[in-house]
């Protein structure tokens, strides 16, 4: 089997503290407390361009196990709806790790108290309600505003939508009093809901989350048919060998067995979702297929066949 010649670098599209800089972080930690990779391991952070920036620098690796990724749907809503030429079909699916929910947070001085005066708002005047979100128009967590509009009675497209490269760039425009809302992966605003800074008004999970979210309903106990995750994953540069696909795999499958990766999952409200191989590959199909149909309900296609 393959094995690394040198260091591995796990790439982050996001500044350090972002939310794929979170993953990488994590995968790193818990492949250095369980051994399962003997050479080290470094995070590489390169923001910028919603993080199309860090894939045009795992582009130039063609082949070269020793470079990967963390990867997320955003990927494939930038290519469907025409913001970037660049496939994400070009690079190489090693796993999927888990998915995260998203929070839809306001200040805590804001006049909108509960997601009903939310709903209420957004059927009134939609268009008086900016939100804040990250990373990509298009995404889970534009989906997700996109369902609750709908839900309000409104049109789509009359919230004004501001796109940060980071979440935490998304929240800093919240607290900054420029949007109404933001729609944050869960993990995101924590420190802010802990000082009292921001409310959270309902999560798309299935279930309610712990920790500050303990007492925020999500979004379908309120009525509203939300439920959403956003997968974050590994892929590596295109042309990778089955060789160094088998042991990225294996690598994977390993770290998230840890306690390490455990502990990560329960401190950022992540949950466990793995997969690799011929599931994997299904899921990644399925999934570009539905993003398609909802890009297009939304009025954001890009002109792709696929």
């Amino acid at each position: 089997m393959w094995r690394p010649a040198r260091a591995v670098e796990i790439v982050a599209g996001t500044l350090p503290g972002g939310g794929l800089d979170r993953s990488a972080r994590a995968l790193a930690a818990a492949s250095a407390a369980g051994r399962v990779v003997d050479v080290p391991v470094s995070v590489v952070n390169i923001g910028g361009d919603g993080g199309r920036k860090a894939w045009s620098h795992v582009d130039r690796f063609p082949g070269d196990g020793h470079v990967v990724a963390i990867s997320s749907p955003n990927m494939i809503a930038d290519y469907l709806t025409g913001v970037t030429d660049q496939d994400p079909g070009r690079f190489t699916p090693l796993a999927i790790l888990y998915s995260e929910y998203i929070a839809f947070v306001v200040r805590s001085d804001s006049a909108v108290r509960a997601a009903t005066d939310l709903l209420q708002r957004l059927a009134c005047d939609a268009g008086s309600v900016t939100i804040a979100l990250s990373t990509s128009l298009g995404n889970s967590n534009h989906v997700a505003v996109a369902k609750v509009v709908r839900y309000a009675g409104a049109d789509t497209a009359r919230p004004p939508i501001r796109v940060f490269d980071t979440a935490l760039d998304a929240v800093a425009d919240l607290m900054a009093g420029r949007a109404l809302l933001g729609a944050i992966t869960a993990a995101s605003p924590v420190p802010e809901l802990a000082a009292g800074t921001l409310r959270a008004l309902a999560v798309s999970a299935p279930e309610r989350l712990g920790g500050p979210y303990a007492d925020v309903p999500t979004w379908t106990e309120q009525g509203v048919d939300c439920v959403i995750g956003s997968w974050r994953g590994i892929s590596g540069p295109p042309a990778l060998s089955s060789e160094v696909v088998a042991f990225w795999r294996e690598v994977l499958a390993d770290a998230t067995h840890t306690p390490e990766w455990r502990g990560a999952l329960a401190r950022h409200f992540w949950t466990g979702m793995y997969l690799d191989g011929d599931a994997l590959h299904a899921y990644l199909s399925r999934e570009r297929t539905d993003m398609r149909g909802v890009l297009a309900e939304l009025g954001l296609l890009g002109g792709r066949a696929g």
